[in-house]
């Protein structure tokens, strides 16, 4: 029976090779896991790379996950940061995973990249495990043990081996036909086609580059693009581009009613009514008891009472947690913080409280929930609410004990996983803290509970999603995921797991989070600050449950230990749950000043520093709500200021502009050329209709065009001065930048119209395409030849100049690059042919007459000659020739500028419709 990707087990492998090991600590030692034998690792004599382990599998093999064992206790030694390969040849392997260990006692699995881009299972036989740094960044690197897991059955794997090696004898033909195209071997590539059946593309990105690059029909182009943004072929692309945040502080009218300073309090929302409630807070002097409502829709703040407790409510808090339930309209409100004079044994009680926002009354749901199976009295907890299966789910939080059993422990104890059924009005010990005295035993969960952390429910997951927060002195960086179903508690491990602080955001007081199950995203903004004042209030943090988009904000203070913060550093992170790794959005200063803390902070284009702050999501509308906090700079002290965050993208109208607007540029260009007039009506219109004036990037964008029509071919009538015809291939296109630099090798730009009408002719008979090749010295030689090497593998959308790239501010377009090897081999390649080019007898490269498939696709090299066109040209004919090479010139270059177009427009689409990224040439070096 064949085995399948749930047969999981253990598979047994050799050591086959090691860069250097130390003393006793030899390279076999991984294979047994003995955590307490200080001698059982694989140690390296020194940490200069490269340092490397090479596990060799007993056969072939789907290796899905990797294992590292532990020493009993924390090690300098142990891998900070690492990277896994694999392969079925040693000498060439993919990468599998990059991350890093914990320094800490506890064994770590990775998940290993066991599939193809395409969705295909992987054999490997070799594993290549190589150290990057150690938790003591002078010390050598050790391993303690290593398990590798997954598929060994040999009819599995042999029927995935074929699989594979048919896969990769696909892509190796779609990589020569995209050869032959670029080069314009069009019987090669009908014949390599017909005969494979494998195709290059889509049809119908097939159909697009013969319409945009052989047709030149933009009209055309145009109707196609708009289908494909219409069925969706763009969407992928718009999904994977970065959020922008936008922060906009949210003025009310100055004599209507708000809410004061405070930090401390809390913020629900109602989805379905777009209606804020902010309750309580500590306003600097005193605990307050005040309710709030905020319409999203009129912009208008409301005062529903100033003191619950005389209506039946809970008496004035702050550090209180609550949850808003759709289903009743109900707000229920958990926790509070007491300080130490006021903890006395008949105020240390956990009341529950609902409030109905339809028949605005309070109910108190019990006075003591710790007497009835629920949680002590906590805060700097969190809460979270299932509104379908009707639970409430609380998590950590510092329990508030008498004032005099706190001294006499000296220790902090926290609270672990409750939930309540509302329906039932029943409490539930999920999770017990692993401080509980019940455990150690063996029959009792526990968790390590935390305060300041965050915790949202994902409805479509069915799980709770626990980040960050502090034990004691501890930081703590996990990712703790709950499964509400199955009870079943996990850590969720980047797939770019990287314990360097710089890769993931900073943890901190008072994180916010919110949550998107549609996109299964999180975002984190942290705010680094030195703050003077560490008032025990303002270490309350609250994490609105309900909300439609996970953002976890977190504004990061002044730690317990007075650590300080080198800058007021604001920074916006995205966790992809689905790719499960970190990504920063952007970074930004700010400048803590007087306005920050005033009423009025229209200076600020953000919020200042920040602890004890609140924020929710309004789904409908999709931005966030912040409001109040401390600022840290005096105990007295708090902000009432209220703040809008948008998180924008790109959307499919951005898109369409943006791809109109390549057209249409392209095609200006082209009539400028044959018919000035026409290219002056069209630049009034079409062109015009489709810039934004207001953006200043594309205004200029926009002059630069119309100064093509002052640049003319005029100059190229000179075909009959004397000169000697010169091939495009041997320039640059753009005529610009002094030595037609405008095309230059690895990570350079191709050089397009627009820039090329900026510093001189764009086109193949500019000026400076006519100096004879005597004025030509050996370092403009050197650089024609880098230059035609690029023109020779035109690849890719992103190679283009720095200005054009300006142009792109419509939206966000990017590709690959072009590849260094691309120009290396090529200017190889083409060497002799250019010190032909510049000889006196100038035998030219290009045929006299070239009709559409001759050229066909972009990255074209030198077109293949023929015997008459590398003959000598006779003095007596010289003009002629140079007028018929001209025009080859501006065919070729013509179709040179459709094939980048053609280029970028790819890179907007799904890879699986495209050709492929890479060309033959990567793989070749001479």
């Amino acid at each position: 029976m064949a085995g399948t990707i749930s047969d999981i087990k253990k598979l047994e492998y050799d050591i086959h090779k090691y860069s250097s090991y130390s003393s006793s600590y030899l390279p076999e030692n991984i294979r047994e896991d003995n955590p307490a034998n200080q001698t059982s690792r694989w140690s390296s004599n020194t940490n200069t790379p490269p340092q490397f382990l090479i596990l060799k599998l007993e056969r072939p093999a789907i290796v899905t996950r990797i294992k590292f064992g532990k020493y009993e206790k924390t090690h300098v030694c142990n891998l900070r940061k690492l990277k896994i390969l694999g392969g079925l040849e040693e000498d060439r392997m993919m990468l599998l995973f990059e991350g890093g260990l914990r320094n800490d006692s506890v064994p770590e699995t990775f998940n290993l990249k066991h599939r193809t881009n395409s969705g295909e299972l992987l054999p490997i036989k070799y594993v290549q495990i190589v150290p990057l740094l150690s938790w003591g960044p002078s010390f050598n690197f050790c391993i303690w043990y290593v398990e590798l897991l997954g598929i060994e059955d040999s009819i599995f794997i042999l029927s995935n081996l074929r699989k594979y090696n048919m896969l990769r004898e696909i892509e190796i033909v779609r990589l020569f036909l995209k050869h032959c195209r670029q080069q314009g071997y069009v019987r090669a590539f009908n014949a390599l086609q017909e005969e494979t059946g494998v195709r290059l593309e889509d049809d119908k990105m097939t159909e697009l580059h013969e319409i945009l690059v052989n047709r030149g029909d933009f009209k055309k182009t145009e109707e196609m693009l708009i289908d494909f943004i219409a069925t969706g072929l763009m969407d992928d692309y718009l999904a994977r581009q970065e959020y922008k945040p936008q922060w906009s502080l949210q003025l009310t009218p100055e004599n209507e009613p708000r809410p004061g300073r405070r930090g401390g309090h809390q913020l629900i929302i109602d989805p379905q009514t777009s209606t804020i409630y902010l309750y309580g807070g500590w306003d600097g002097n005193e605990d307050l008891s005040d309710l709030w409502s905020y319409d999203v829709r009129t912009n208008r703040w409301t005062l529903i009472h100033e003191r619950s407790e005389q209506l039946d409510g809970p008496t004035p808090r702050a550090c209180h947690k609550m949850v808003y339930d759709t289903s009743s309209s109900q707000i229920f409100m958990l926790g509070r913080y007491l300080d130490s004079m006021s903890r006395t044994e008949e105020n240390i009680n956990s009341d529950f409280y609902l409030y109905n926002t339809v028949t605005r009354t309070w109910f108190q749901i019990c006075n003591d929930t710790s007497q009835v199976g629920g949680p002590q009295l906590v805060f700097d907890h969190q809460m979270c609410i299932d509104v379908d299966k009707q639970t409430i789910y609380v998590f950590g939080g510092r329990i508030l004990e008498p004032k005099n059993e706190e001294e006499t422990t000296g220790q902090y104890r926290y609270s672990g996983l409750f939930s309540y059924h509302i329906s039932t009005n029943t409490w539930t010990h999920i999770l017990v803290d692993c401080g509980h005295p019940s455990a150690s035993s063996p029959h009792v969960e526990s968790i390590r509970s935390r305060v300041t952390h965050s915790m949202l429910f994902h409805h479509k997951h069915r799980k709770l999603y626990i980040f960050g927060g502090q034990r004691g002195k501890e930081y703590m960086t996990d990712f703790l995921i709950y499964d509400v179903d199955t009870n079943e508690l996990s850590n969720m491990t980047p797939e770019k797991n990287n314990a360097d602080a710089k890769n993931v955001p900073q943890s901190g007081f008072t994180q916010r989070a919110t949550i998107d199950c549609e996109k299964d995203e999180i975002y984190v903004l942290t705010v680094s600050c030195l703050l003077m004042a560490s008032y025990p209030k303002a270490l309350c943090s609250v994490v609105p449950a309900l909300l439609t988009i996970f953002v976890l904000l977190s504004f990061q203070s002044l730690s317990k230990e007075k650590e300080r913060r080198d800058l007021n550093l604001n920074s916006f992170w995205l966790f992809s749950l689905t790719k499960k790794e970190w990504s920063c959005v952007y970074k930004s200063e700010h400048s803590n000043g007087e306005n920050c803390y005033q009423k009025n902070q229209s200076t600020c284009h953000e919020p200042c520093p920040r602890y004890a702050h609140q924020i929710v999501y309004d789904s409908t509308n999709q931005v966030h709500f912040l409001f109040g906090g401390n600022p840290g700079t005096n105990s007295n002290v708090r902000l009432d200021d209220f703040w809008v965050l948008r998180l924008e993208k790109p959307n499919r109208d951005n898109i369409l502009r943006y791809c109109k607007y390549l057209l249409r540029k392209q095609e200006y260009e082209e009539i400028t050329k044959s018919d000035p007039l026409a290219a002056i009506l069209y630049l009034q219109t079409k062109l015009y209709d489709i810039i934004d004036h207001s953006d200043p990037v594309q205004l200029k964008e926009f002059h630069k065009l119309a100064s093509l029509l002052f640049k003319s071919d005029s100059c190229t009538a000179a075909g009959g001065d004397g000169m000697e015809p010169t091939s495009l291939l041997s320039h640059s296109l753009s005529g610009g930048g002094g030595g037609g630099s405008g095309l230059t090798c690895s990570n350079a730009s191709v050089g397009s119209a627009s820039a090329g009408s900026v510093g001189g002719v764009g086109g193949g008979g500019g000026s400076k395409h006519k100096q004879p090749p005597s004025s030509i010295d050996d370092e403009d030689d050197r650089k024609g030849e880098a230059n035609q090497a690029k023109v020779m593998r035109v690849e890719s959308p992103k190679a283009v100049t720095t200005e054009e790239a300006d142009t792109s501010s419509i939206s966000s377009m990017s590709s690959s690059d072009c590849s260094s090897s691309q120009a290396n081999s090529s200017q190889s390649q083409t060497k002799a042919e250019l010190q032909d080019v510049t000889a006196p007898s100038s035998r030219v490269l290009v045929k006299p007459a070239m009709d559409a498939t001759d050229l066909v696709a972009p990255g074209m090299g030198s077109v293949k000659p023929d015997a008459t066109s590398l003959s000598a040209t006779p003095s007596t004919s010289r003009g002629t020739g140079a007028a018929r090479n001209r025009v080859a010139d501006q065919q070729f270059e013509l179709k040179i500028r459709r094939c980048l177009l053609f280029n970028k427009l790819v890179d907007l689409l799904p890879e699986s419709l495209c050709q492929p990224k890479k060309n033959i040439s990567d793989f070749v070096l001479l």
